[in-house]
């Protein structure tokens, strides 16, 4: 049951035919990892808990710093030198105190993937290197457990939602992350932030695309970009999708999990 103030605050998703007060009851059920509470886990973060997502963990080892503040929307000047999940977790109490988040200030490894992919229903990847991209991935595969994750880079981003231990409906299996990239790009070939640098609002466009893909999964509304990369140009202002299939060599991920 909703209180006064959940039904008045859901308002619009209530009188919005797609979602209603069942998929709003299907919204505080559920239960969000989100990787990362940097450039794209702010706005990912923002629009969770706006939303009204019940439970929600944010794992990042990192601090906040003045350089972030250009991007990492979540976070303020009166934050530098906190951890951003001590941080996030005291803005999303202002944005809503229906959602109770559980800040993580550690790093997402081989050693707690697999139980945190395995204690939430959809993980949501904001993270910024292709180590814990690939880790995530294949937590969320080897478990059994969507995934959506998100990439940015200067002017560009792309998003995509995994759920390879699942057939479509063509009755295929649906591809993972490594039938789309089998393997991580040597170390250095893609530049960091620090290094090739990015305009602040390329994270807000792609961490609101991938939490509108969160919100789809666990409302059951639209059809989620499974098999579908979406690549973002912003510098032109491009949005292109390109489909991806199961490669037939692909197996699912062992537990534990190789570093």
């Amino acid at each position: 049951m909703f209180s006064e103030d959940e039904l008045e605050r859901y308002a619009r998703h209530i009188v919005l035919a797609d979602v209603g007060g069942a998929g709003q009851q299907k919204l505080k059920a559920a239960r969000v990892l989100a990787i990362g509470a940097g450039g794209l886990g702010a706005p990912i973060l923002h629009y969770l808990a706006a939303a009204g997502v019940g439970a929600i963990t944010t794992i990042d080892d990192d601090t906040v710093s003045l350089s972030n503040l250009q991007r990492q929307v979540i976070h303020g000047t009166p934050d530098l030198g906190r951890p951003k999940v001590e941080s996030a977790r005291d803005a999303i109490a202002r944005i809503n105190p229906h959602v109770v988040v559980t800040p993580l200030a550690t790093r997402f490894s081989p050693e707690n993937a697999a139980d945190l992919v395995a204690a939430h229903d959809v993980v949501v990847d904001g993270s910024d290197n292709f180590a814990t991209r690939f880790l995530a991935a294949d937590a969320a595969f080897a478990v059994g457990r969507p995934l959506v994750t998100a990439a940015i880079a200067a002017f560009d981003g792309s998003v995509t939602t995994l759920k390879p231990y699942e057939r479509g409906p063509d009755g295929e299996w649906n591809p993972s992350w490594r039938c789309l990239f089998p393997a991580p790009p040597p170390p250095g070939l893609a530049p960091a932030c620090a290094d090739a640098g990015i305009l602040g609002a390329v994270a807000g466009v792609l961490g609101t695309l991938a939490a509108t893909e969160v919100l789809k999964l666990i409302t059951g509304v639209g059809e989620p970009l499974i098999g579908r990369l979406l690549m973002v140009d912003l510098k032109s202002m491009r949005f292109e999708t390109i489909d991806y299939r199961r490669d037939p060599k692909t197996v699912a991920p062992t537990l534990p999990l190789a570093p």
